[in-house]
């Protein structure tokens, strides 16, 4: 693995974009900030983090025989990776919120942020951002946020964290590469927070509804039964989980 690390920068995916404008980088290349300035979230959310508390990363993955239209197993493989990491250290009741956050119950402990490189409708590969709150105490205006350290008591060494989340990804990624979808669609499915649980949503439009999560679509979409008892498909912009 090639790893780079800064002191400050404004977006660790952004510094790997800008890299892979030129020539690919190497597989597993590596961007770790001590901050980030201008750190990005799903949907354009931003990303905040005290300096030198938490783990801020980006990972270049090449993917030259991926198909376009499988993106999303690419997420529930990142989701898994960071999953199985955590677990190593001991941090409870873990589960992935659609689509890609990672709770302890439900505060949240990590986001991740997938940017695919495409050209000529080929997947090149793939640059996987994440947050993950290490050894940071207080979130203001944050209520649903919170940290390992915060959980467990225990003040970690980030690069150890680094490097167990990597070991991870390295498994995931053969397990896609080996086309075990199956597997890793059933695993990610077992760990949605709420599923087979009533739970509330919010529309684009602003209205709320109440359903039951099913599991997702191959592409990523949400299943939701819903009242009038039909099982319907939602995209990320459609729709929010509420806590």
């Amino acid at each position: 693995m090639y790893i780079i690390k800064l002191n400050a920068i404004d977006s660790t995916n952004t510094y790997l974009k800008d890299l892979s404008t030129t020539t690919l980088p190497k597989d597993y290349t590596v961007v770790v900030a001590e901050l980030q300035t201008n750190g990005r979230g799903q949907m354009g959310a931003q990303w905040n983090a005290e300096e030198g508390k938490n783990l801020t990363a980006s990972v270049f993955k090449r993917l030259p025989l991926f198909n376009v239209g499988e993106q999303f197993y690419i997420s529930m493989a990142v989701s898994l990776a960071i999953i199985k990491a955590l677990r190593s250290f001991k941090i409870p009741q873990l589960r992935i919120k659609w689509p890609n956050d990672i709770l302890s119950a439900n505060t949240k402990l990590c986001g991740i942020l997938i940017e695919n490189v495409i050209k000529s409708n080929n997947l090149q590969g793939s640059i996987i951002g994440f947050g993950l709150n290490v050894n940071q105490k207080i979130f203001n205006n944050l209520p649903q946020a919170s940290s390992m350290s915060l959980l467990t008591g225990v003040i970690y060494n980030k690069d150890e964290v680094l490097f167990e989340v990597l070991k991870q990804l390295e498994f995931y990624f053969k397990l896609l590469e080996s086309k075990a979808y199956l597997d890793i669609k059933l695993e990610y499915e077992n760990l949605l927070f709420r599923k087979k649980k009533p739970s509330t949503f919010r529309t684009s439009k602003n209205d709320s509804f109440s359903g039951i999560i099913q599991g997702v679509t191959e592409n990523g979409q949400l299943q939701v039964w819903t009242e009038d008892d039909v099982i319907k498909t939602f995209d990320l912009k459609e729709i929010k989980l509420l806590y």
